[in-house]
């Protein structure tokens, strides 16, 4: 549906708040592109999803080529590694010279350790996320140190090194059984000259009339090695790249889960802060002022009955005032349309409420799951509060989709001044938080001046 409503005297719910600059610019709302932010881990595929495949005959050439390669580069750059590591080892009693050097040498062997890995998973697809630098885990020098300390010891890059080593040293060997299967190619037409005696694939002389079966045998033993050590090299990549993958998988969904409970606890923490300063700040004093003032009433019943009336016709007009908030602080916990009628019709009835035009735009081909429908419908209520107290908008648009993987996502888009920014405790925070609570992914986009974007995504099996 798509549907654009005015504003209405009735307040939006309240939310979390956050502070945009207040400056009088506004910007016209960019179309709406249907993009999804959907930030996946890099190198992780999603289920279901296959790895991209090789013809068999391209993948062998492949691998030969890299084989041989590495022949020749690999005694280099452990040359240069044995190089870097011996002088950081001989200079660091000099001025700690040393140390700066073995700092370096840590992230030589990362690079090393990054190009196998990537190189091994152009070539058999296997599904190997790519390796990534440790994370700072504390702040200062000391967390500097630490975090060299576990890059030093990182068991995954150990074992791409480890691969690349005897990758190398199997290029090496094809390198080698290929100067043999030339030479032995050049001795099977040995006879076609004079010499009785002609040199040997080996390198040791053999009599001219030996020499074609022994170069053809040769040259059958030559195929035969560099063909296994083709194989070779894949069920070696395969074991210590390849292997790994589901346990990196496993600690990816593990600090997945884990940023997913931090969010839904956070989501909470937020929430409840948000209430607690609504009831404070809104409810409880207008409450305390109904009793003062029918307290007062009560004084003045004998005396002046009409100025008691005045006091409890001012009591009554507060009274309803609190139970307007108490309703607006209801539904801003939990919409019971959302449950009764969908999102669709929930974020109509939101739109209606809003004090600056909304067009809504919703395209659902049916429900979704009640946590990921919360999740976007609060999502998009924070936002619409944000537009109307803080960004200046004069007018807001939200996009809606179901989309067929499965995945409910939104946008909305004001034409205010921009800036906004992710504050803790505010508004953004807390649909931060929320959505990630859900499984869910965000992006803001508020530049100085405008316009300000906020797309969500959340999965409907959440």
């Amino acid at each position: 549906m798509t549907t654009e409503n005015r504003p209405t005297p009735a307040g939006a719910p309240r939310a979390g708040t956050d502070e945009s600059p207040s400056r009088p610019a506004a910007a016209a709302p960019r179309p709406h592109t249907g993009t999804d932010p959907g930030p996946s881990r890099p190198g992780i595929r999603a289920p279901g999803e296959e790895a991209p495949v090789r013809q068999p005959r391209a993948r062998f050439l492949l691998t030969l080529l890299h084989l041989a390669a590495l022949g020749v580069l690999g005694p280099v750059v452990f040359g240069a590694v044995a190089g870097l590591a011996g002088a950081g080892v001989g200079l660091i009693v000099v001025l700690g010279l040393g140390l700066v050097l073995l700092v370096g040498l840590v992230y030589v062997l990362f690079g090393v350790a990054w190009f196998e890995v990537a190189r091994v998973e152009s070539l058999y697809g296997l599904g190997a996320p790519p390796l990534a630098p440790q994370r700072r885990v504390r702040p200062g020098f000391a967390g500097f140190l630490l975090r060299i300390w576990h890059q030093a010891v990182d068991g995954r890059m150990w074992r791409s090194l480890v691969d690349f080593a005897l990758a190398s040293v199997m290029g090496m060997a094809v390198v080698w059984l290929f100067q043999r299967l030339v030479n032995s190619a050049v001795t099977a037409f040995a006879p076609l000259g004079s010499a009785d005696t002609v040199p040997g694939p080996l390198g040791f002389g053999i009599p001219a009339s030996q020499a074609p079966w022994v170069g053809a045998l040769t040259v059958v033993v030559a195929l035969a090695g560099i063909a296994g050590l083709v194989l070779l090299h894949r069920v070696v990549a395969v074991a210590l790249i390849g292997a790994p993958v589901r346990e990196v998988e496993l600690t990816e969904r593990a600090r997945a889960s884990a940023e997913q409970r931090e969010g839904a606890v956070r989501a909470a923490d937020v929430e409840r802060t948000r209430i607690e300063r609504d009831l404070h700040d809104g409810v409880q004093p207008r409450l305390v002022s109904v009793g003062m003032t029918l307290g007062l009433a009560q004084r003045k019943i004998d005396e002046d009955p009409q100025g008691a009336k005045e006091l409890i016709g001012e009591a009554h007009t507060s009274a309803k005032a609190a139970i307007t908030e108490l309703r607006q602080l209801a539904r801003g916990i939990h919409a019971s349309v959302l449950d009764d009628r969908g999102l669709d019709a929930a974020l109509s009835a939101l739109a209606g409420r809003s004090h600056i035009p909304v067009h809504l735009d919703v395209r659902m081909g049916g429900r979704c799951g009640r946590e990921a429908e919360s999740a976007v419908y609060f999502a998009i209520a924070e936002s619409l509060t944000n537009a109307a107290k803080h960004s200046r908008a004069t007018g807001c648009r939200v996009t809606v989709r179901l989309r067929p993987d499965g995945t409910l996502w939104a946008r909305v888009e004001d034409d205010g001044v921009g800036g906004a920014r992710v504050l803790p405790g505010g508004g953004l925070d807390g649909i931060m938080h929320r959505i990630r609570g859900a499984q869910g992914t965000v992006r803001l986009d508020s530049p100085q001046g405008g316009p300000t974007a906020l797309e969500v995504s959340v999965p409907c099996a959440s």
